[in-house]
């Protein structure tokens, strides 16, 4: 696929384009209304049919659940191994599409991995995530960033003080949830490790406020959020953080999400970053 495709669908996804704009520049880079109806499937990709861990798998127990937020109750999608062992928690945090399979599906692997894993959906105040990821977007715009990121930090207490949990927690995200991920670490003094996807970083004079080991990943071709990497680096060692940030050469920003078509979905760095993250977590959260 094109690259300025894949470049153009991603300023789409992250709400620089409405999607009349999206459309009209993508049938002019494909030729023709009629290629760009052909490709907007791909662009759009198949969250179920990229699901690695099914919904009724035997070993897990998931639903979805309620917890108290800074001015509301916030839904959220909860997986975990059926056992009674006590376990670490992990906090997933969705892209800009809000609360959706394939997060649903991460929340998953996670689980499959002895995680009591929670997937708040950020968009609660609103009623959640609509069906449709074209409504979702708009709604990100509205959101009060202040009590966003409270909500959660709620779901790290929340995942803390479950009678299941061995009190530590970490937390992870994707793209616009790689942001929050930051933030939580900036106001979450209970947060034991962050792991944040091409996140937006933090304002360097709040770095010092993190208590979490960070594990950082970066797309290689993702010049918007890569610029931000030098300044937050410096300010990690200035704090003394325990910090390690990888970054992808030839990634694309997305490219850990697997519904998405190739070059956004990167399965080479995606499987990297992975097991990187599953290595870190039993470092921090199980050693």
């Amino acid at each position: 696929m094109d690259p300025k495709i894949a470049g153009l669908y991603e300023e789409f996804q992250r709400g620089v384009l409405d999607r009349r704009d999206f459309l009209s520049k993508l049938a002019r880079l494909a030729g023709g209304t009629a290629a760009a109806a052909a490709l907007l499937p791909l662009l759009e990709g198949r969250s179920e049919a990229s699901q690695l861990v099914p919904k009724d798998d035997p070993g897990l127990r998931t639903e979805y659940i309620k917890y108290a937020g800074a001015a509301g109750d916030i839904r959220a999608y909860s997986a975990r191994p059926k056992d009674a062992k006590k376990r670490p928690g992990v906090v997933v945090i969705h892209e800009n599409r809000g609360l959706n399979p394939h997060i649903e599906d991460v929340a998953r692997r996670v689980a499959k991995e002895g995680y009591l894993a929670l997937a708040p959906d950020a968009l609660s105040p609103f009623g959640g995530t609509p069906p449709n990821p074209d409504d979702a977007r708009p709604l990100f715009q509205k959101l009060d960033n202040e009590a966003n990121i409270k909500n959660f930090v709620a779901a790290v207490n929340y995942l803390k003080t479950d009678p299941q949990s061995t009190g530590k927690v970490a937390c992870m995200g994707f793209c616009w949830g790689g942001g929050v991920t930051n933030q939580v670490a900036v106001h979450s003094p209970d947060l034991a490790a962050a792991v944040p996807f091409y996140g937006m970083q933090p304002e360097p004079e709040d770095v010092p406020k993190i208590k979490a080991a960070m594990l950082i990943h970066y797309a290689g071709n993702d010049a918007r959020i890569d610029a931000g990497i030098p300044a937050f680096e410096e300010a990690l060692k200035k704090a003394s953080i325990d910090y390690r940030i990888f970054l992808y050469p030839g990634a694309e920003h997305s490219f850990f999400n697997d519904t998405n078509p190739a070059p956004r979905y990167n399965k080479e760095a995606a499987e990297l970053a992975w097991k990187r993250t599953l290595d870190f977590y039993r470092e921090k959260l199980k050693g």
